[in-house]
Protein backbone atom coordinates (compact mmCIF):
# COMPACT_ATOMS: atom_id res chain seq x y z
CA UNK A 1 0.00 0.00 0.00
CA UNK A 2 1.24 3.55 -0.88
CA UNK A 3 0.61 6.62 1.58
CA UNK A 4 0.18 10.01 0.53
CA UNK A 5 2.24 12.33 2.91
CA UNK A 6 1.97 15.88 3.15
CA UNK A 7 5.54 18.48 3.46
CA UNK A 8 7.72 20.40 1.01
CA UNK A 9 9.95 17.83 -0.13
CA UNK A 10 9.82 18.47 -3.97
CA UNK A 11 9.16 20.86 -6.45
CA UNK A 12 6.28 21.15 -8.57
CA UNK A 13 6.89 19.71 -12.65
CA UNK A 14 4.21 21.90 -13.88
CA UNK A 15 3.62 20.94 -17.72
CA UNK A 16 1.87 24.51 -17.81
CA UNK A 17 4.66 26.90 -17.79
CA UNK A 18 2.60 29.88 -17.84
CA UNK A 19 4.17 31.83 -14.14
CA UNK A 20 2.92 34.91 -12.43
CA UNK A 21 4.75 37.39 -10.61
CA UNK A 22 3.42 40.94 -8.73
CA UNK A 23 4.59 44.48 -9.99
CA UNK A 24 3.29 47.68 -8.14
CA UNK A 25 3.80 49.88 -11.97
CA UNK A 26 1.14 52.38 -12.81
CA UNK A 27 0.24 52.03 -16.77
CA UNK A 28 -1.15 54.39 -19.05
CA UNK A 29 -5.01 53.82 -20.33
CA UNK A 30 -6.69 51.46 -22.34
CA UNK A 31 -8.95 53.03 -25.04
CA UNK A 32 -11.82 51.03 -26.84
CA UNK A 33 -13.73 53.11 -29.53
CA UNK A 34 -17.30 51.20 -30.76
CA UNK A 35 -17.78 52.28 -34.46
CA UNK A 36 -20.50 50.41 -35.66
CA UNK A 37 -20.24 47.09 -37.05
CA UNK A 38 -17.17 47.53 -39.26
CA UNK A 39 -14.08 45.25 -39.51
CA UNK A 40 -11.57 47.76 -38.41
CA UNK A 41 -14.28 49.35 -35.74
CA UNK A 42 -12.40 49.80 -32.84
CA UNK A 43 -9.39 52.41 -32.09
CA UNK A 44 -7.34 51.35 -28.75
CA UNK A 45 -5.32 54.42 -28.01
CA UNK A 46 -1.80 53.20 -27.21
CA UNK A 47 -0.43 53.86 -23.13
CA UNK A 48 0.23 57.52 -22.62
CA UNK A 49 1.71 59.20 -19.47
CA UNK A 50 -0.47 62.66 -20.42
CA UNK A 51 -3.79 60.65 -20.60
CA UNK A 52 -3.67 59.57 -17.01
CA UNK A 53 -4.36 63.36 -16.37
CA UNK A 54 -6.86 63.71 -19.01
CA UNK A 55 -10.50 64.43 -17.92
CA UNK A 56 -12.83 61.68 -18.39
CA UNK A 57 -14.86 62.51 -22.36
CA UNK A 58 -17.91 62.01 -23.03
CA UNK A 59 -19.39 58.98 -23.46
CA UNK A 60 -20.53 59.61 -27.18
CA UNK A 61 -18.11 61.29 -29.60
CA UNK A 62 -18.09 62.25 -33.75
CA UNK A 63 -15.02 60.77 -35.45
CA UNK A 64 -13.99 60.61 -39.29
CA UNK A 65 -12.89 57.24 -40.11
CA UNK A 66 -12.23 56.77 -44.14
CA UNK A 67 -14.16 60.06 -45.05
CA UNK A 68 -17.29 59.06 -42.62
CA UNK A 69 -18.68 60.08 -40.32
CA UNK A 70 -19.55 57.41 -37.32
CA UNK A 71 -20.59 57.98 -33.71
CA UNK A 72 -18.71 56.01 -31.28
CA UNK A 73 -18.79 55.01 -27.49
CA UNK A 74 -15.73 55.10 -25.35
CA UNK A 75 -15.43 53.12 -22.55
CA UNK A 76 -12.34 53.53 -20.69
CA UNK A 77 -10.14 51.72 -18.69
CA UNK A 78 -7.04 53.02 -16.87
CA UNK A 79 -4.26 50.21 -15.88
CA UNK A 80 -3.61 50.91 -12.14
CA UNK A 81 -0.71 48.05 -11.13
CA UNK A 82 0.72 45.23 -12.77
CA UNK A 83 -0.60 41.87 -10.67
CA UNK A 84 0.46 39.18 -12.54
CA UNK A 85 3.33 37.97 -15.53
CA UNK A 86 4.13 35.46 -17.37
CA UNK A 87 5.10 33.69 -20.22
CA UNK A 88 2.85 34.74 -22.81
CA UNK A 89 0.92 37.40 -21.30
CA UNK A 90 0.91 40.52 -18.66
CA UNK A 91 -2.62 40.75 -15.95
CA UNK A 92 -3.47 44.22 -14.66
CA UNK A 93 -6.05 45.45 -12.11
CA UNK A 94 -7.50 48.21 -13.91
CA UNK A 95 -10.68 50.97 -13.37
CA UNK A 96 -13.42 51.78 -15.78
CA UNK A 97 -13.01 55.45 -16.21
CA UNK A 98 -16.96 56.23 -16.49
CA UNK A 99 -18.16 53.65 -13.88
CA UNK A 100 -14.99 53.22 -11.51
CA UNK A 101 -15.29 49.33 -11.48
CA UNK A 102 -12.55 47.36 -10.88
CA UNK A 103 -11.37 45.02 -13.77
CA UNK A 104 -8.47 42.73 -14.55
CA UNK A 105 -7.31 43.41 -18.18
CA UNK A 106 -5.10 40.29 -19.38
CA UNK A 107 -2.57 41.40 -22.41
CA UNK A 108 -1.73 38.47 -24.37
CA UNK A 109 0.78 38.86 -27.41
CA UNK A 110 -0.28 37.12 -30.44
CA UNK A 111 3.17 36.55 -32.53
CA UNK A 112 3.61 32.78 -32.37
CA UNK A 113 1.27 29.89 -33.00
CA UNK A 114 1.58 28.75 -29.14
CA UNK A 115 0.36 32.27 -27.93
CA UNK A 116 -2.59 32.40 -30.19
CA UNK A 117 -3.69 28.86 -29.12
CA UNK A 118 -3.97 30.08 -25.80
CA UNK A 119 -5.45 33.13 -26.24
CA UNK A 120 -7.85 31.75 -28.83
CA UNK A 121 -8.85 28.41 -26.12
CA UNK A 122 -9.55 31.16 -23.95
CA UNK A 123 -11.70 33.47 -25.52
CA UNK A 124 -13.60 30.23 -26.97
CA UNK A 125 -14.77 29.47 -24.10
CA UNK A 126 -15.28 32.24 -22.32
CA UNK A 127 -17.24 33.55 -25.31
CA UNK A 128 -19.19 30.52 -25.90
CA UNK A 129 -21.20 30.99 -22.49
CA UNK A 130 -24.67 32.11 -22.96
CA UNK A 131 -25.32 32.53 -19.37
CA UNK A 132 -23.27 33.78 -16.68
CA UNK A 133 -22.12 31.36 -13.46
CA UNK A 134 -21.14 33.17 -9.97
CA UNK A 135 -18.47 30.82 -9.89
CA UNK A 136 -16.76 31.09 -13.21
CA UNK A 137 -14.73 34.37 -14.32
CA UNK A 138 -16.83 36.72 -16.47
CA UNK A 139 -15.35 38.00 -19.51
CA UNK A 140 -16.52 41.87 -20.23
CA UNK A 141 -14.72 42.13 -23.78
CA UNK A 142 -11.79 40.98 -25.48
CA UNK A 143 -10.01 43.40 -27.95
CA UNK A 144 -7.95 42.47 -31.05
CA UNK A 145 -5.30 45.16 -31.19
CA UNK A 146 -2.80 45.63 -34.35
CA UNK A 147 -0.83 48.91 -34.87
CA UNK A 148 -2.97 51.23 -32.82
CA UNK A 149 -6.23 50.04 -34.21
CA UNK A 150 -8.30 47.56 -32.69
CA UNK A 151 -11.56 45.49 -32.78
CA UNK A 152 -13.70 44.28 -30.88
CA UNK A 153 -13.55 40.23 -30.87
CA UNK A 154 -17.02 38.52 -31.33
CA UNK A 155 -17.15 34.92 -31.31
CA UNK A 156 -16.71 33.02 -35.14
CA UNK A 157 -16.34 36.25 -36.81
CA UNK A 158 -15.88 35.34 -39.66
CA UNK A 159 -15.66 39.14 -41.46
CA UNK A 160 -12.95 39.84 -39.37
CA UNK A 161 -9.45 39.80 -41.67
CA UNK A 162 -7.34 39.59 -38.47
CA UNK A 163 -10.18 37.04 -36.47
CA UNK A 164 -9.72 34.98 -39.71
CA UNK A 165 -5.83 35.23 -39.54
CA UNK A 166 -5.72 34.19 -35.41
CA UNK A 167 -7.51 30.51 -36.38
CA UNK A 168 -5.43 30.16 -39.18
CA UNK A 169 -2.33 30.88 -36.87
CA UNK A 170 -3.68 28.16 -34.22
CA UNK A 171 -4.67 25.59 -36.75
CA UNK A 172 -1.78 25.47 -39.20
CA UNK A 173 0.77 25.60 -36.17
CA UNK A 174 2.74 28.46 -37.94
CA UNK A 175 3.47 32.02 -38.02
CA UNK A 176 0.85 33.61 -40.64
CA UNK A 177 0.85 37.34 -38.77
CA UNK A 178 2.99 40.66 -39.47
CA UNK A 179 6.46 41.09 -38.15
CA UNK A 180 7.55 41.49 -34.58
CA UNK A 181 7.78 45.22 -35.38
CA UNK A 182 3.63 45.01 -36.26
CA UNK A 183 2.44 43.16 -32.96
CA UNK A 184 -0.98 41.98 -32.38
CA UNK A 185 -2.13 41.70 -28.95
CA UNK A 186 -5.71 40.49 -27.70
CA UNK A 187 -7.13 42.65 -24.24
CA UNK A 188 -9.56 40.35 -22.70
CA UNK A 189 -11.40 42.59 -20.14
CA UNK A 190 -12.51 40.89 -16.87
CA UNK A 191 -13.95 41.29 -13.68
CA UNK A 192 -11.48 41.46 -11.03
CA UNK A 193 -11.05 39.18 -8.03
CA UNK A 194 -9.36 41.24 -5.29
CA UNK A 195 -8.75 37.59 -2.75
CA UNK A 196 -6.30 36.22 -4.85
CA UNK A 197 -5.46 32.71 -5.61
CA UNK A 198 -6.93 29.75 -3.76
CA UNK A 199 -3.50 29.31 -2.32
CA UNK A 200 -3.25 32.39 -0.98
CA UNK A 201 -6.71 32.35 0.96
CA UNK A 202 -6.55 28.84 2.29
CA UNK A 203 -2.88 28.91 3.86
CA UNK A 204 -3.12 32.47 5.35
CA UNK A 205 -6.32 31.46 7.38
CA UNK A 206 -6.81 29.20 10.10
CA UNK A 207 -9.00 25.91 8.97
CA UNK A 208 -12.57 26.70 8.75
CA UNK A 209 -14.93 23.21 7.95
CA UNK A 210 -17.76 25.98 6.90
CA UNK A 211 -15.89 27.82 4.52
CA UNK A 212 -14.38 23.79 3.53
CA UNK A 213 -17.73 22.97 2.42
CA UNK A 214 -19.10 26.15 0.71
CA UNK A 215 -15.66 25.92 -1.20
CA UNK A 216 -16.44 22.52 -2.19
CA UNK A 217 -19.79 23.50 -3.23
CA UNK A 218 -18.83 25.95 -5.58
CA UNK A 219 -16.25 24.09 -7.22
CA UNK A 220 -18.58 21.27 -8.01
CA UNK A 221 -21.14 23.60 -9.69
CA UNK A 222 -19.00 25.64 -11.46
CA UNK A 223 -17.12 22.21 -13.24
CA UNK A 224 -20.98 21.19 -13.39
CA UNK A 225 -22.19 24.32 -15.11
CA UNK A 226 -18.63 24.31 -17.81
CA UNK A 227 -19.50 20.24 -18.64
CA UNK A 228 -23.24 21.12 -19.19
CA UNK A 229 -21.75 24.18 -21.52
CA UNK A 230 -19.23 21.56 -23.40
CA UNK A 231 -16.19 22.92 -21.65
CA UNK A 232 -13.40 20.88 -20.50
CA UNK A 233 -11.08 23.64 -18.19
CA UNK A 234 -7.96 20.81 -18.67
CA UNK A 235 -6.20 23.08 -16.09
CA UNK A 236 -7.27 23.14 -12.56
CA UNK A 237 -5.61 23.85 -9.72
CA UNK A 238 -5.48 26.17 -6.73
CA UNK A 239 -3.52 28.84 -8.78
CA UNK A 240 -6.33 29.04 -11.29
CA UNK A 241 -9.37 29.63 -8.88
CA UNK A 242 -9.38 33.41 -8.14
CA UNK A 243 -11.62 34.56 -5.01
CA UNK A 244 -13.91 37.84 -5.38
CA UNK A 245 -15.07 39.43 -1.94
CA UNK A 246 -17.07 41.82 -2.87
CA UNK A 247 -20.28 40.21 -1.66
CA UNK A 248 -18.85 40.32 2.16
CA UNK A 249 -18.47 36.07 1.70
CA UNK A 250 -15.77 34.45 -0.41
CA UNK A 251 -16.58 33.14 -3.67
CA UNK A 252 -14.79 31.29 -5.84
CA UNK A 253 -14.02 31.88 -9.26
CA UNK A 254 -13.19 29.61 -11.60
CA UNK A 255 -10.08 31.38 -14.37
CA UNK A 256 -8.00 31.07 -17.13
CA UNK A 257 -9.27 28.98 -19.90
CA UNK A 258 -5.98 29.25 -21.79
CA UNK A 259 -5.99 25.63 -22.00
CA UNK A 260 -9.47 24.74 -22.09
CA UNK A 261 -11.25 22.86 -24.72
CA UNK A 262 -14.85 23.71 -26.16
CA UNK A 263 -15.75 20.08 -27.73
CA UNK A 264 -18.07 21.11 -30.66
CA UNK A 265 -18.87 19.19 -33.79
CA UNK A 266 -20.97 15.93 -34.32
CA UNK A 267 -18.09 13.40 -33.61
CA UNK A 268 -17.39 12.23 -30.13
CA UNK A 269 -14.46 9.98 -31.56
CA UNK A 270 -12.25 13.50 -32.04
CA UNK A 271 -11.76 16.70 -30.68
CA UNK A 272 -13.52 18.38 -33.17
CA UNK A 273 -12.95 21.86 -35.06
CA UNK A 274 -12.38 24.99 -32.72
CA UNK A 275 -14.42 28.12 -33.10
CA UNK A 276 -17.51 26.27 -35.11
CA UNK A 277 -20.78 25.78 -33.21
CA UNK A 278 -20.63 24.04 -30.63
CA UNK A 279 -23.72 20.70 -30.55
CA UNK A 280 -25.68 20.74 -27.32
CA UNK A 281 -26.36 17.24 -27.07
CA UNK A 282 -22.37 16.65 -26.62
CA UNK A 283 -21.66 14.60 -23.99
CA UNK A 284 -18.52 15.63 -22.85
CA UNK A 285 -17.26 12.61 -21.10
CA UNK A 286 -17.58 10.79 -24.35
CA UNK A 287 -15.73 13.61 -25.97
CA UNK A 288 -12.14 12.13 -26.59
CA UNK A 289 -9.04 14.62 -26.25
CA UNK A 290 -5.67 13.88 -26.65
CA UNK A 291 -3.79 16.91 -25.87
CA UNK A 292 -1.41 15.93 -23.22
CA UNK A 293 -2.05 19.24 -21.21
CA UNK A 294 -1.91 20.45 -17.80
CA UNK A 295 -0.13 21.10 -14.33
CA UNK A 296 1.26 17.84 -13.60
CA UNK A 297 0.14 17.85 -9.93
CA UNK A 298 -3.50 17.67 -11.22
CA UNK A 299 -3.84 15.56 -14.17
CA UNK A 300 -5.26 12.39 -14.24
CA UNK A 301 -3.42 9.05 -15.09
CA UNK A 302 -4.91 9.26 -18.41
CA UNK A 303 -4.17 12.86 -19.17
CA UNK A 304 -0.29 11.25 -18.92
CA UNK A 305 -1.14 8.84 -21.80
CA UNK A 306 -3.02 11.55 -24.23
CA UNK A 307 -6.21 9.55 -24.06
CA UNK A 308 -8.99 11.26 -21.88
CA UNK A 309 -12.67 13.23 -21.57
CA UNK A 310 -14.05 15.54 -18.90
CA UNK A 311 -13.58 13.12 -16.63
CA UNK A 312 -10.24 14.47 -16.07
CA UNK A 313 -11.31 17.71 -14.22
CA UNK A 314 -13.10 15.08 -12.01
CA UNK A 315 -9.80 14.28 -10.87
CA UNK A 316 -8.21 17.24 -10.94
CA UNK A 317 -11.17 18.47 -8.71
CA UNK A 318 -10.29 15.93 -6.28
CA UNK A 319 -6.51 16.39 -5.76
CA UNK A 320 -8.11 20.67 -4.96
CA UNK A 321 -10.14 19.30 -2.37
CA UNK A 322 -8.27 16.43 -1.19
CA UNK A 323 -5.56 19.27 -0.39
CA UNK A 324 -7.79 22.22 0.42
CA UNK A 325 -8.83 20.22 3.50
CA UNK A 326 -5.79 18.28 5.04
CA UNK A 327 -3.75 21.33 3.48
CA UNK A 328 -1.11 19.37 1.78
CA UNK A 329 1.43 21.40 0.05
CA UNK A 330 4.38 21.75 -1.81
CA UNK A 331 6.90 23.81 -2.79
CA UNK A 332 6.95 24.66 -6.26
CA UNK A 333 10.48 25.23 -7.78
CA UNK A 334 10.32 28.08 -9.68
CA UNK A 335 8.05 30.97 -7.87
CA UNK A 336 9.19 29.02 -4.77
CA UNK A 337 5.79 29.59 -3.71
CA UNK A 338 3.77 26.75 -1.08
CA UNK A 339 1.08 25.51 -3.19
CA UNK A 340 -2.01 23.07 -2.45
CA UNK A 341 -1.50 19.77 -4.14
CA UNK A 342 -1.69 16.16 -2.83
CA UNK A 343 1.37 13.72 -4.18
CA UNK A 344 2.75 9.96 -3.58
CA UNK A 345 5.33 9.47 -1.29
CA UNK A 346 8.26 7.10 -3.28
CA UNK A 347 11.64 7.19 -1.16
CA UNK A 348 12.51 10.40 -0.93
CA UNK A 349 10.86 11.62 -4.16
CA UNK A 350 7.02 12.88 -4.12
CA UNK A 351 5.47 11.78 -7.47
CA UNK A 352 1.88 13.56 -8.79
CA UNK A 353 -0.98 11.57 -7.92
CA UNK A 354 -2.19 10.38 -11.21
CA UNK A 355 1.22 9.63 -12.11
CA UNK A 356 1.38 7.35 -9.56
CA UNK A 357 -1.32 5.58 -10.12
CA UNK A 358 -0.78 5.20 -14.08
CA UNK A 359 2.52 3.43 -12.78
CA UNK A 360 0.75 1.28 -10.21
CA UNK A 361 -3.17 1.06 -11.06
CA UNK A 362 -3.85 -1.27 -8.40
CA UNK A 363 -2.37 1.56 -5.48
CA UNK A 364 -4.62 2.29 -2.69
CA UNK A 365 -4.84 5.94 -1.64
CA UNK A 366 -4.57 6.75 2.09
CA UNK A 367 -7.56 9.28 2.17
CA UNK A 368 -7.22 10.90 4.82
CA UNK A 369 -3.62 10.79 5.43
CA UNK A 370 -4.05 12.46 8.96
CA UNK A 371 -4.55 10.62 12.08
CA UNK A 372 -6.72 13.50 13.36
CA UNK A 373 -8.20 14.66 10.34
CA UNK A 374 -12.23 15.85 10.24
CA UNK A 375 -13.32 14.30 6.93
CA UNK A 376 -16.70 12.66 7.09
CA UNK A 377 -17.04 9.09 5.65
CA UNK A 378 -18.90 10.63 3.12
CA UNK A 379 -16.48 13.35 1.65
CA UNK A 380 -13.83 10.37 1.92
CA UNK A 381 -15.63 7.98 -0.16
CA UNK A 382 -16.43 10.90 -2.47
CA UNK A 383 -12.67 11.87 -2.89
CA UNK A 384 -11.64 7.94 -3.66
CA UNK A 385 -14.08 7.96 -6.26
CA UNK A 386 -13.56 10.97 -7.71
CA UNK A 387 -9.49 9.97 -7.94
CA UNK A 388 -10.34 6.19 -9.25
CA UNK A 389 -8.08 5.30 -11.99
CA UNK A 390 -10.65 4.44 -14.11
CA UNK A 391 -12.50 7.23 -15.53
CA UNK A 392 -15.68 5.46 -15.81
CA UNK A 393 -15.88 4.78 -12.31
CA UNK A 394 -15.35 8.67 -11.06
CA UNK A 395 -18.89 10.67 -11.64
CA UNK A 396 -19.42 12.89 -14.17
CA UNK A 397 -19.92 16.89 -13.02
CA UNK A 398 -24.00 16.52 -12.31
CA UNK A 399 -23.68 13.21 -10.02
CA UNK A 400 -20.87 15.06 -8.19
CA UNK A 401 -22.01 18.45 -7.49
CA UNK A 402 -25.28 16.40 -6.20
CA UNK A 403 -23.30 13.92 -3.93
CA UNK A 404 -21.10 16.93 -2.82
CA UNK A 405 -24.47 18.69 -2.21
CA UNK A 406 -25.36 15.84 0.64
CA UNK A 407 -22.48 15.20 2.12
CA UNK A 408 -21.96 18.97 2.98
CA UNK A 409 -25.67 18.89 4.13
CA UNK A 410 -24.79 16.41 6.53
CA UNK A 411 -21.75 17.24 7.93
Amino acid sequence: METVFGGNRRSARSSCTRRTGARGERRGVLRCLRVGNTEEGHVMERDRDRDLDRATEEDAELLKLDGLERRVTAPRYSLLREVGRGTYGVVYEAVARRTGARVAVKKLRCDAPENVELALQEFWALASLEKRHENVVQLEECVLQKNGMAQKMSHGNKRSRQYLRLVETSLKGERVLSPPEEPCYLWFVMEFCEGGDLNQFILSRRPNPRTNNSFMLQLTSAVAFLHENNIVHRDLKPDNILISERSGSAVLKVADFGLSKVCAGFGNNGEGKDGEDKNKNINVNKFWLSSACGSDFYMAPEVWEGHYTAKADIFALGIIIWAMLERITFIDAESKRELLGSYVKQGSDIVPVGEALLENPKMVLDIPQKRRSCMSDGVKKLLQDMLAVNPQDRPDAFELHARMDRVTCAA
